[in-house]
């Protein structure tokens, strides 16, 4: 591995995520050894550690490692836990879930990036991640509830089938509202019918496939 490699790691975690008010240190830690120069496509290895989105193809996009690093350390993966990634796309955040001790289903509707991401962990011998290729919003189902559901892409409004996903006690990742001013909120499951909802930051997204918008009316 190269120095400055390397060194444009250590600058992603300290200089720009734990400045955003990520402090906890197995997420820091995470984002320093997972090596998220191997999720990206070779034509955008230069910008790994960048604070831009990277394109993954099908106009899907990682999220910056600023906006990975507060959403790993709200959903405050416990060793163990099951997790639900909604939207594969490079498979850099299920390989951070796994690295914090999660066991790990991801599902993506395009096969190719499932195919990539398979292939990805296959590399770096990262045993505890399932990838499914299926369509969260049509015929999925995942046939059991999860301890945390994180959803990669944006909606307009949450749809309510996450939520029966999730165990009581469980957290909900996800990015709603409209462009350019979406909100990242965690949602807690605090038993069969009662919510807590927090609000992260504010940031834009491209759609989860098939969460298209809703007709907006303009009197």
């Amino acid at each position: 591995m190269s120095t400055s490699m390397e060194q444009a790691r250590f600058n992603m975690v300290e200089q720009q995520v734990r400045p955003w008010n990520v402090v906890d240190e197995d997420v820091l830690r995470t984002l320093r050894s997972v090596p998220r120069e191997d999720f990206v496509q070779p034509e955008y290895r230069r910008l790994a550690f960048s604070d831009v989105r990277i394109p993954v193809g099908h106009d899907q996009v990682m999220m910056k490692p600023v906006e990975e690093g507060r959403m790993l350390q709200a959903l405050a993966i416990q060793p163990g836990e099951r997790v639900l990634e909604i939207g594969t796309g490079s498979g850099f955040v299920a390989a951070c879930l796994a690295s914090l001790g999660a066991s790990v289903l991801t599902v993506d509707i395009f096969e190719a990036l499932v195919e990539q991401a398979r292939a990805r962990f296959e590399q770096l011998d990262i045993a505890n991640v399932e990838v499914e290729h299926g369509d969260v919003l049509g015929d999925f189902e995942p046939g059991e509830t999860f301890d945390a559901v994180v959803v990669t892409g944006s909606v307009a409004e949450l749809p309510q089938r996450f939520g029966r996903w999730l165990s009581p006690g469980g957290r909900l990742f996800a990015i709603h509202g409209y462009s350019p001013s979406m909100e990242a909120i965690l949602r807690t499951r605090l038993d069969q019918d009662e919510w807590q909802e927090k609000s992260l930051f504010d940031t834009d997204l491209p759609r989860l496939i098939g969460a298209e918008d809703p007709p907006r009316f303009v009197f």
